[in-house]
């Protein structure tokens, strides 16, 4: 291979190692010395209401139980007060603890912490009982259907003025890389994103990338535009996607700061109606691309962008398969019902921004994940794990459990707000067959 081979072939798995970090939001978390271990006494950690569970917390050094260890432990609801608080030396490194039951369908953890060194180690574990059965808590408004096809309506009457500037230094020998800005939702208002297209002459199919919370920049998805894709990734925040990192962390600090609660008692002017008609103006964009294959669009993301990619593929009939890793804004009143609720947790009570007013809680109706996830229509790929700290899985099975349309559900039990590499091929695997009709 020649040193420029070598160096764009290296160049290709970075961005497609980013590509992946950007839509599942967390990698992998680091290995730690000590090691705490929980785990339930069913391998698939699944239950049927009424049913005990066991846990086992281990505390391993070097794969050996830690003897004497002082284990801290608490069982309950997940993001409930616990049921149960203890502490115990483990003299030979082992504990089983009785966590108890369920008598409705959700999710019971055990969480473990153990200080060694000066240094607090931690583990847990959540058992799912009956997770099939757990039903919404969110109302769906009566002019759900209306409020959102007005909103389309209004946003088609907005011209796109799009501008595409080519960022030579990005390109590859077989794909160009652009920076992209369109008018979104109103006049004046702009979506930024990275767009990338194969180089050949040629109709390809198109995938948008939404992306999860926060703000950053993206060097766009090159490694699936060399599979003959066109691919794009776009911000939400109406900002340049091309900027120095020391940008996108000031906004955070300041302007951005807890932007999923802006004008949250009004439906109107809620910070993510310009969020999901964006998505839908993103497509505008790629199905005006003289290479897009005009059929052909999937649309992915994680956390953030898993909401995205259902609420993407809901409102707008152009999009045929989704890809949702770990979806937040699910059944966002959970908590007002006793139970858990999906990422930003708006009505928890021990949110800082917490405030169930009434306007509050009626325009979450209008952006609620589940909502949508009942007008899905088309296949879909999820994936999550029942140890979410971030998008409880209370929250995601509900609004998985609502849809009607073809869906695949891959669940890697153990795992928190991250994926192992074992998810990430499978959903590239998925996406990728599907677009190109090899499913």
């Amino acid at each position: 291979m020649s040193v420029i081979n070598f160096k764009r072939s290296i160049r290709i798995i970075t961005v497609f190692a980013l590509f992946v970090s950007v839509n599942t939001i967390y990698a992998q978390p680091a290995e730690q010395l000590i090691k705490v271990i929980v785990a339930p006494d069913h391998a698939d950690w699944n239950y049927t209401t009424g049913e005990k569970v066991k846990f086992t917390i281990t505390v391993l050094q070097n794969g050996n139980a830690v003897k004497n260890a002082v284990v801290k432990y608490e069982t309950g609801p997940e993001k409930m007060e616990p049921a149960k608080k203890d502490s115990l030396m483990l003299a030979n490194g082992i504990l089983v603890v009785d966590g108890g039951t369920m008598k409705e369908p959700g999710f019971l953890r055990c969480i473990a912490t153990t200080t060694l060194n000066d240094k607090t180690y931690r583990g847990l574990a959540t058992a799912a009982f009956s997770p099939s059965k757990i039903e919404p808590t969110i109302g769906i408004p009566s002019d759900f259907t209306a409020f959102w096809q007005q909103a389309k309506t209004d946003l088609a009457k907005v011209p796109m003025d799009a501008r595409m500037t080519l960022l030579p230094e990005r390109c590859t020998e077989n794909v160009n890389v652009y920076h992209v800005n369109l008018q979104n939702f109103r006049v004046g208002t702009r979506l930024y994103g990275i767009l990338c297209v194969p180089k050949k002459d040629g109709k390809y199919p198109a995938i948008l990338q939404v992306p999860g919370a926060g703000a950053r920049a993206y060097n766009g998805d090159i490694a699936n535009a060399e599979k003959g894709f066109i691919t794009f990734q776009i911000g939400i925040h109406g900002v340049p996607v091309n900027m120095d990192v020391s940008v996108y962390n000031n906004l955070m600090a300041g302007s951005l700061a807890g932007y999923w609660n802006y004008n949250l008692d009004d439906k109107h002017r809620y910070y993510y109606k310009r969020v999901y008609l964006g998505c839908i103006r993103a497509n505008d964009f790629i199905v005006s691309l003289p290479q897009y294959d005009g059929k052909n669009l999937g649309v992915i993301g994680g956390s953030q962008g898993g909401a995205l990619s259902i609420v993407t593929a809901a409102l707008d009939p152009r999009v045929q398969y989704l890809v949702a890793i770990y979806p937040a804004l699910s059944d966002l009143t959970g908590y007002l019902k006793g139970r858990a609720g999906g990422w930003p947790h708006l009505f928890d009570k021990n949110n800082l921004a917490f405030n169930n007013k009434k306007e509050k809680i009626e325009t979450a109706g209008y952006y609620d994940v589940v909502n949508f996830a009942r007008q899905v229509k088309v296949p879909g790929y999820y994936t999550y794990g029942f140890n979410d700290e971030t998008c409880p899985p209370t929250s995601m099975y509900a609004a998985y459990n609502v849809i009607t349309a073809p869906k695949e559900l891959f669940i890697a039990q153990e795992t928190g707000h991250w994926t192992y590499p074992e998810q990430n091929e499978k959903i590239t695997n998925w996406l990728v067959a599907k677009l190109k009709g090899q499913l």
